[in-house]
């Protein structure tokens, strides 16, 4: 069960990574508007396209990747004083409620928007360019599945940690500050009382 669940936060890492190098085609492509158009006094007719469209497929295949990791907003004040085992049950209540059938709806809704702008070969209408945008809106069905199947994963870790108490592990690349602060802190009160208990022994 373990592989499976790192086998699926695997892939949606993968897809997320991969989408992330988007960020460097968007820098690029606004400084480079930035430049012609204060510059040189030049503007591009495709820089607007260029920009929504790199944003707008990192914002969607990045999703997976952010649920796997447990990067999404949460009211973190109130569910880090819960027991793994209550948070894992609001979680599972929660997706089973609100997650599951959004993103059903975002896949079917996703793939006729999807299958209508391919079968077009829909272009954009913001520019005299014409930059194609209906491998941007393909992406938006693949987004839900990515979804489903994180969210498949979750559950079961939901179900995990309700049976037994504590959460099963996930991949981690990064931390937030946060995080690694109160690691940190209890890392030093858990050896500071095995400090003081080996110096009322010497």
């Amino acid at each position: 069960m373990t592989r499976l669940l790192l086998f699926i936060d695997l892939l949606s890492s993968w897809v997320g990574k991969c989408f992330g190098w988007l960020i460097l085609v968007l820098t690029l492509g606004v400084s480079y508007e930035v430049f012609m158009r204060y510059l040189l006094g030049a503007p591009t007719t495709w820089a607007f396209d260029i920009s929504y469209i790199t944003y707008g497929a990192l914002f969607l295949m990045a999703g997976a990747y952010t649920l796997s990791r447990n990067g999404h907003v949460r009211a973190d004040v109130i569910y880090r004083l819960w027991k793994p085992k209550t948070q894992a049950t609001v979680d599972l209540i929660l997706y089973i409620i609100f997650f599951f059938p959004a993103v059903l709806a975002f896949i079917w809704a996703g793939w006729n928007f999807a299958k209508m702008s391919v079968m077009f070969k829909e272009l954009s209408i913001f520019s005299p360019a014409g930059i194609p945008v209906f491998p941007l809106k393909a992406l938006i069905p693949v987004t839900g599945v990515l979804l489903f199947f994180q969210g498949i994963a979750d559950v079961i870790r939901c179900i995990i940690c309700i049976r037994t108490g504590a959460w099963p592990q996930r991949l981690h690349d990064v931390e937030e500050m946060e995080t690694a602060i109160l690691a940190e802190q209890q890392y030093q009160q858990e050896h500071a009382g095995e400090n003081a208990a080996s110096g009322k022994g010497a």
